[in-house]
């Protein structure tokens, strides 16, 4: 449990920041690869190391944070929508209607989209819940957590390794 809990702590924190509106748009790119790094941080503070981190451990758990990010960001947005029944996706469905007319698709194929995503829509609108917009949420989320969780690992990997390296070389 001791290896896992930088790496839950680290989700949880994206997952709670993710939440937040204007931070929503920085998850990607800022929040989870900075997410990963602290992961490296922490777990080298939990577990007094002061040898390099294997890349290999860097990178699962770059991972792991993302994976975690990936399940409380979902919670969170679930619970939130569960509660307000609205959310990004209901606020911006007149945008979603309209990208669809830029579609390289047949009218026929553009109408059966609107009317599904229309269903959804409906669904978070009176129920505060759809299994189709959760399943969705959590399956990007897990790309991109995945992702850049792990990008953020290899670069925490690479910072605190080099900083030992610095640290060990100038004694």
């Amino acid at each position: 449990m001791k290896k896992l809990l930088p790496s839950l702590v680290c989700g949880f924190a994206v997952g709670v920041l993710q939440v937040v509106p204007f931070l929503r748009g920085l998850s990607c790119c800022l929040l989870l690869p900075v997410a990963g790094v602290f992961s490296i941080v922490l777990y080298q503070k939990s577990t007094g190391l002061t040898d390099k981190i294997p890349f290999g451990k860097g990178a699962g758990l770059g991972l792991l944070t993302g994976i975690f990010a990936a399940l409380f960001t979902t919670f969170f947005d679930t619970i939130i929508t569960l509660i307000t029944k609205t959310n990004i996706f209901v606020e911006e469905f007149v945008n979603i209607q309209k990208a669809f007319s830029d579609l390289p698709f047949s009218d026929e194929m553009k109408n059966e989209l609107i009317n599904m995503y229309t269903l959804i829509r409906e669904d978070i609108i009176n129920n505060g819940f759809s299994l189709w917009y959760t399943s969705g949420m959590l399956f990007s989320n897990l790309i991109a957590g995945i992702l850049f969780g792990l990008v953020g690992g290899l670069l925490g990997t690479y910072f605190i390794n080099a900083k030992n390296s610095n640290y060990y070389s100038s004694r």
